[in-house]
């Protein structure tokens, strides 16, 4: 009866082991990030990034428009065969289907609400910012993305 008792309690150890390891294990790139015009410095978005799964995905929360500016306008600039054409902006979901890759996600793609141009993407962290890079083709920008606190 000892021994059952051993390897249960071993079973159980081991289980609670990798349930508290998944929370040391969360990346810092989840979370709340502000996004940064490239032009004025201003901010321009919050985007909540967050795992399903194993993929990451990113939701626009909360916006910052100009004086005169639609406060939360709609993605009519989407591509007409995407689910998101025509949907606010806010609750929008700009980043799909990341991949982690070691400290890096990629794989995935991150939308435009303004232009309306869906891009390859990658995302690391350099410190405190998040790099977000959009490849179109062999072209690429890259923007800097503050950490909510």
């Amino acid at each position: 009866m000892s021994v059952l008792f051993l390897f249960l309690s071993m079973r159980v150890l081991l289980i609670i082991l990798i349930l508290s390891t998944h929370g040391f294990a969360q990346s810092p790139i989840l979370g709340k990030w502000t996004t940064v015009d490239d032009n004025s410095g201003k901010p321009r978005s919050v985007v909540e990034i967050v795992e399903k799964g194993p993929l990451v995905f990113g939701r626009i929360i909360k916006l910052y428009p100009d004086p005169g500016e639609e406060p939360d306008p709609i993605c009519d600039k989407c591509p007409e065969d995407d689910e998101r054409f025509k949907k606010k902006v806010i609750g929008l979901e700009i980043i799909r289907n990341m991949k982690w890759s070691n400290q890096e996600l990629s794989e995935g793609n991150i939308l435009d609400p303004e232009s309306g141009k869906i891009y390859r993407c990658s995302m690391w962290l350099e410190g405190e910012n998040l790099m977000v890079r959009g490849y179109w083709g062999p072209f690429f920008r890259t923007q800097t993305w503050k950490k909510v606190n």
